[in-house]
């Protein structure tokens, strides 16, 4: 009778979780964890055996910042770093060989990645940070230079997960990316929840999350801090095999960026369907939201509702003209520079640009330098876009010039020069706008050549 009744209790505690599973300490497997000495070799015994096992947990311990080089994540790990933890990328770029994106070495290595799994978690208070300024050139006004690059870029993306099945990310800090920060390629049931993502505002192409080929993934309770866009969706066509983006959530998060917080593109060589934005707020940013079509795919079925988004003028370095809504399908520009070869249709020399299409904003609150923008290549490329409860407050704050909106990246003149509206309508058809006001604060914007359009649609 006591042996039934200790194995009931026992299997009772399983079921509500009151023992964990094994703890496999990177420094039980060598790790220093003074800052210095790369330990990558170390979590990569601890990582690779508790897979081996079965399972479990490989623990970053509190009060100790492990330097380390590349390495690999493996299945059913939950990779935690315990409060006060830190793993810090190695700053030697010669450390750095594997591309993110197979045969196009132009736009960045891995650092920690995994390929091929299941069940794959990182979790904790601790930190995960990319030594961003590490790979830069020198400090610019509203940016770093970028060091010179012809087909090979060594600066670290710091998470890569491809083909995984069953992915979270939950608590951690990630800051200080060189590159793109948490990149999803191809992966089914995604969630990333409550964490800080913070990196360095003057590092070009230090984008926040980006969903990429990936289904059923939800992003919740974030702050994110990125240089480039905060949250991206896109179709890179590296990874074609992996098929479209789509149902994906997101809400509760905040966000600054100096280009996009919310976009939608620009790669998109598949199509992008059933998103939903909700609750989130966008504050200081050079766009707020964006889709941005420049390739074949296909972007429909979009919703953001319940928004506040705050913007405001950067320099040409950022793409973005202080758009808080941007809708667009042109064809993208004859590659330049790390653009060729690698972003139109193999044995082609220009590409097209498909539909944008039944895209709804509700109740959304803008306030910024510039008003929202609509347009493509001709009016069918984009149509059904609907505008409910979108109030537009225009505002001076800056001293760069208004009056202006930007295609880039697309073929031609990438700006359009003309008066500041509060909603500038290029080339588009079916566009729904009720009840949506526009007003303007004091100092009027003004562009060169001409004065501010005053307008109150309801």
């Amino acid at each position: 009778m006591k042996l039934k009744t200790y194995l009931f209790m026992t299997m009772g505690l399983l079921a509500a979780g009151a023992l964990s599973a094994k703890d496999y300490s990177v420094r039980d497997f060598g790790a220093v964890g003074d800052g210095r000495t790369d330990d990558a070799a170390a979590i990569q015994r601890a990582i690779d055996t508790c897979s081996k096992d079965g399972g479990g947990r490989v623990v970053i311990p509190s009060g100790h910042t492990f330097l380390c080089s590349p390495f690999h994540l493996a299945s059913n790990i939950d990779l935690h770093l315990e409060p006060n933890a830190r793993l810090l990328a190695h700053p030697d770029e010669s450390h750095y060989t594997e591309s993110t994106f197979r045969a196009n070495r132009g736009e960045g290595m891995m650092w920690i990645s995994g390929k091929d799994l299941k069940n794959v978690t990182i979790s904790g208070t601790g930190e995960i940070d990319g030594n961003g300024v590490a790979f830069m050139g020198k400090e610019l006004d509203d940016s770093f230079e970028l060091k010179p690059v012809t087909d090979f870029d060594p600066r670290p993306h710091v998470l890569t997960l491809i083909n995984i099945e069953k992915v979270v990310i939950r608590d951690v800090t990630i800051r200080n990316s060189a590159y793109w920060t948490v990149h999803l390629i191809g992966c089914h049931d995604a969630s990333v929840l409550g964490i800080s993502l913070l990196n360095n505002l003057k590092i070009r192409n230090g984008d926040g999350i980006d969903v990429d080929h990936s289904r059923k993934v939800r992003i919740a309770d974030c702050f994110i801090e990125s240089g480039d866009d905060c949250i991206c969706l896109k179709n890179r066509r590296e990874f074609e095999e992996y098929g479209p983006c789509e149902d994906i959530v997101v809400s509760n998060c905040v966000m600054t960026s100096r280009s996009c917080a919310i976009k939608i593109g620009s790669e998109n060589m598949d199509k992008i369907e059933n998103v939903l934005f909700n609750n989130c707020i966008v504050r200081k940013s050079n766009r707020g939201i964006g889709i941005q079509n420049r390739d074949e795919g296909t972007v429909k079925n979009v919703i953001f509702s319940n928004m506040i988004v705050d913007c405001q003028f950067f320099s040409d370095v950022w793409w973005g003209k202080a758009e808080p809504i941007y809708v667009t399908a042109y064809p993208r520009a004859v590659g330049n520079h790390k653009d060729a070869g690698w972003r139109f249709p193999k044995g082609a020399t220009e590409g097209k640009v498909g539909e944008v299409s039944h895209i709804y904003f509700h109740n959304v609150k803008c306030d910024s330098e510039n008003g929202c923008f609509v347009g493509g290549d001709t009016p069918t490329k984009v149509h059904h876009i609907y505008f409910d409860k979108v109030d537009v407050n225009l505002s001076k704050r800056t001293s760069y010039e208004g009056g202006i909106y930007d295609k880039r990246p697309c073929l031609g003149e990438g700006f359009i020069h003309d008066a500041t509206y509060g909603f500038y309508l290029h080339t588009a058809s079916d566009i729904h706008i009720d009840d949506c006001t526009v007003s303007w604060n004091e100092p009027l914007l003004l562009h060169q050549g001409g004065d501010v359009k005053r307008i109150n649609i309801h």
